[in-house]
């Protein structure tokens, strides 16, 4: 499985924005974020649509105007970032959950270890929060 750079960069961007939050009172701009993260502003754009959309993110139009977190860095998931730009986080080939990924429907007979390593995914990045990140928390999750 691999997450794609819609998922990836828009992690990378929110928690840029956690980090930024606690820094200054005013909303942060995309082109900031979009430099300091080496992301192309359009892209981020069409991201941050989404996301404030599911209501990840609060928008400020104006001078001073940008982004904010809509809840708090501790209680904003990895996966809620994830599912909001629309990545699947399934691990198995199959595109339709009542079939399986074979010519005749069947499911191949490693479906079942890919589901799970899908379902672990899920887990890990619902466990991990914003706050984690920005924190430097991840390493010692491992370590422990």
């Amino acid at each position: 499985m691999r997450l794609s750079t819609k998922g990836r960069y828009a992690v990378m961007a929110m928690a840029d924005l956690a980090r930024r939050e606690g820094e200054a009172a005013r909303a942060v701009a995309l082109a900031d974020i979009a430099a300091r993260q080496e992301i192309s502003l359009s892209y981020l754009e069409q991201l941050f649509a989404r996301l404030r959309r599911k209501g990840l993110v609060k928008s400020a139009r104006g001078p001073g105007g940008g982004y904010r977190l809509a809840r708090t860095a501790e209680q904003t998931s990895i996966a809620e970032i994830v599912h909001a730009v629309d990545e699947p986080l399934r691990a198995t080939r199959c595109a339709n959950a009542g079939k399986g990924c074979m010519t005749r429907g069947e499911r191949c007979l490693t479906h079942d270890l890919w589901a799970d390593l899908g379902q672990q995914i899920e887990h890990y990045l619902a466990s991990v929060t914003l706050a984690d990140v920005i924190g430097g928390r991840l390493g010692a999750r491992a370590a422990a």
